[in-house]
């Protein structure tokens, strides 16, 4: 098997891990400044990396056949193209925020999957921006304040180097989760706060229903939906839609008043999600997931037809509650299941799927897990 050695003929300084998400409730608010509901997952993004002192940037991953190779002064919005973007454009953007960076060989062993719903870009430059931050001493991944810089480098790289209209939730959760744990973020204030979210324990189980459908977050639709949630809050004479009130969303034309209303109730859902984990009823927040999909569905329309289904299905074979998680137009849904019937969900949802004739899922367990850290 091809390893870091072969191909760069030299041994890497050390093995960096970021984790996926997966986004419990309170989803396409982040851009909003509205509130999140994330978790970390124990599937991860693995980087090699070894530091360079000519300023040359060489990248190469084993799940992707398109390696590229620059200086760090060929970095910048739109180049390098691909995967490769969201790794260089972690370097480009420490270099703007006044980091000393040198060049990097970086080598992506492992990843989150791809194209899943799951944050396999935030995972890479998570990893990226941990690797570099230890190889040229910055001194920012021991701490929480720290982790937010590295998680803002990140989320410059997807906006500006990638050109994806990313909101932050995915980088922050990937930097600060802890295990055992969600994590409410104010995308407003740039506040995070640990929620007690340990399914197991409660006789639960939350199942990732990955529909296979690969979805791109760069194609226009995600862009589209954040213009139309900025243009929605400045009719409004607001600087974003977080305070505002169903009431004043039915005062918005009918192109942006279902837009809008899926921001505001969104992020009400997230309030009454955290309540109920706080007050160790995490059975109870079922419900919510269900009006979240609606929402995402109806209101937002980035739900598909894989994704409806996946939570239909859940839903009848005994889950609590489910919805699609992720940007959407495919990816993942989530269902919230007791832990004597995952198999029978499972088994239902794979049939569902048959019967429509669509590929088969995959499903996995997802458990609350810890962020970014240096493995080796």
């Amino acid at each position: 098997m091809t390893g870091f050695r072969e191909l760069f003929e030299r041994a890497p300084d050390g093995r960096w891990a970021a984790p996926g998400r997966v986004n419990l409730i309170g989803e396409h608010v982040d851009y909003a400044q509205g509130l999140c509901l994330p978790f970390a997952i124990a599937e991860r993004t693995v980087v090699e990396v070894a530091a360079r002192d000519d300023g040359r940037v060489r990248l190469r991953s084993l799940a992707e056949d398109d390696d590229w190779s620059g200086t760090l002064d060929d970095i910048g919005p739109a180049s390098p193209a691909g995967w490769a973007g969201y790794a260089a454009g972690v370097l480009w953007a420490l270099r703007r925020a006044g980091h000393e960076v040198g060049g990097i060989d970086l080598l992506v062993t492992d990843t989150v999957p791809l194209g899943a719903g799951l944050s396999s870009s935030a995972a890479l430059e998570c990893s990226t921006a941990l690797a570099v931050d230890d190889l040229f001493g910055l001194g920012l991944g021991g701490t929480p304040s720290g982790r937010r810089q590295l998680a803002a480098a990140c989320i410059s790289a997807e906006n500006d180097v990638v050109g994806a209209a990313t909101g932050g939730m995915d980088q922050a959760t990937s930097m600060l989760a802890v295990a055992g744990n969600a994590l409410l973020l104010d995308m407003r204030d740039g506040t995070d706060r640990a929620v007690p979210f340990a399914p197991a324990d409660a006789g639960l189980a939350v199942l990732v229903i990955d529909t296979r459908v690969r979805h791109r977050l760069a194609d226009g639709q995600y862009g589209k939906r954040r213009a139309a949630v900025e243009k929605a809050a400045a009719a409004l004479g607001r600087p974003s839609l977080r305070d505002v009130t169903l009431a004043e969303v039915t005062t918005l034309d009918p192109e942006l008043l279902p837009r809008a209303r899926h921001i505001v109730t969104e992020i009400a859902r997230v309030r009454d999600a955290v309540a109920l984990l706080d007050a160790g009823r995490l059975a109870e927040i079922g419900p919510l997931l269900d009006a979240s999909h609606a929402s995402l569905a109806h209101d937002y329309e980035v739900s598909s037809d894989e994704l409806d289904l996946a939570c239909w299905a859940a839903r009848r074979a005994g889950a609590l509650g489910a919805r699609m998680t992720g940007g959407g137009f495919g990816g993942s849904a989530i269902a919230l299941v007791p832990l004597e019937q995952t198999g029978t969900v499972a088994s239902e949802v794979r049939a569902a799927f048959s019967e429509a004739g669509y590929r088969e899922p995959e499903i996995r367990a997802a458990e609350p897990s810890a962020g970014a850290q240096r493995v080796s």
